[in-house]
């Protein structure tokens, strides 16, 4: 509520209840702040904290809250990429079931076993998992863990854990052929003082940024290609793509 206002004098029919700040409502899931700008009140269903990771995450919630993705970690490191591209783009990149991991990410694909790849579909969230191959015994670096997890949150948001490690992508629109997009990083307590072990492991996640940026600017440029043509998606790995292409579909369509 609007507490003062200051040479205002001669205004007719001003009530200072009717101006000010609005109020919002805001919730807390594991390291993430909820912000509603609805207007609408909470529900008292909504205090509930299973309540509120339904609304927000829907069917799988318990299924990333298993992964450890409620968890608070510690936030350690943000990086920040300007891509050429739509920010649809780079959606359709995260969302092909591991389709171009080992063409794009060589280094990556070591590392994961791709045949246990795994796409399940939700309301609003598809998850990729994809167990991580065997290391070598006198490998001592394994930012991976056994098993990872990637969500993606329609329409601009991924959430991926693996190892001690969750990071999350938030992909902002700068324009037709240009997106931003912002990556934080979180960590397990029990890692988080290993600086060279954080050090490592972000070089490796920008490593495999620049290589998504590098296709995902290819596929930009593509499009604009007067030999252009729509494909089609296939069947066993884009699912989660197509989930993410029907959604928008019908936003656009019945906004």
């Amino acid at each position: 509520m609007l507490q003062k206002a200051t040479r205002i004098s001669g205004i007719q029919n001003f009530s200072i209840n009717e101006y000010g700040l609005f109020s919002i409502n805001v919730a807390t899931w594991g390291p993430f702040v909820l912000i509603n700008l609805d207007g609408k009140e909470i529900a008292p269903v909504m205090e509930n904290n299973r309540s509120l990771e339904n609304e927000w995450l829907g069917s799988s919630s318990e299924i990333l809250a298993n992964a450890g993705i409620d968890q608070s970690l510690e936030h350690v490191a943000r990086r920040e990429y300007i891509i050429n591209c739509n920010w649809k783009v780079f959606c359709d990149n995260y969302l092909d079931g591991g389709y171009h991991v080992p063409y794009a990410h060589g280094g990556l694909a070591a590392g994961l076993n791709l045949g246990s790849y795994l796409t399940t579909l939700f309301e609003k969230v598809s998850i990729q998992t994809c167990q991580s191959a065997e290391l070598e015994e006198e490998e001592n670096f394994d930012r991976l863990g056994k098993n990872a997890v990637y969500a993606f949150i329609y329409p601009n948001f991924m959430i991926n854990r693996y190892g001690p490690w969750m990071d999350t992508n938030l992909v902002l629109p700068l324009g037709t052929s240009k997106c931003q997009v912002i990556f934080d990083y979180f960590l397990e307590d029990s890692h988080k003082k290993d600086k060279a072990f954080i050090e490592t492991s972000l070089l490796e996640s920008d490593r495999v940024q620049m290589e998504d940026i590098s296709l995902s600017e290819g596929v930009q440029a593509g499009l604009t290609s007067p030999a252009y043509k729509f494909g089609r998606y296939a069947p066993r790995v884009e699912m989660a793509l197509h989930h993410f292409h029907c959604l928008l579909y019908g936003d656009l369509i019945e906004p």
